[in-house]
């Protein structure tokens, strides 16, 4: 499962890097910071999430998914806002 994810990520990431340079878009730090810091938090919560009910603990997993994947899709929600008004 994670190499699948490692492969996407890779996809998504290369197409981001490269759709950036197509429409000149110039993100600032704190930009790369908050996408990086959310995809980080996404993967841990997803990581979290499936382990948790590989062990059988369903609630602990949907608490980590609210408590860890709704502030990383809140990140990469403000960063994708910050990018596109400019």
């Amino acid at each position: 499962m994670w190499f699948i994810i490692g492969v996407i990520l890779g996809v998504l990431i290369f197409g981001l890097v490269q759709l950036l340079r197509h429409h000149h878009f110039n993100l600032s730090w704190y930009e790369w910071l908050m996408v990086i810091l959310g995809t980080a938090l996404l993967l841990f919560g997803i990581q979290n999430f499936t382990a948790s009910f590989a062990e059988m603990e369903s609630t602990a997993g949907y608490m980590l998914l609210l408590f860890i994947g709704l502030p990383a899709v809140i990140l990469l929600a403000i960063a994708w806002r910050l990018a596109v008004r400019r």
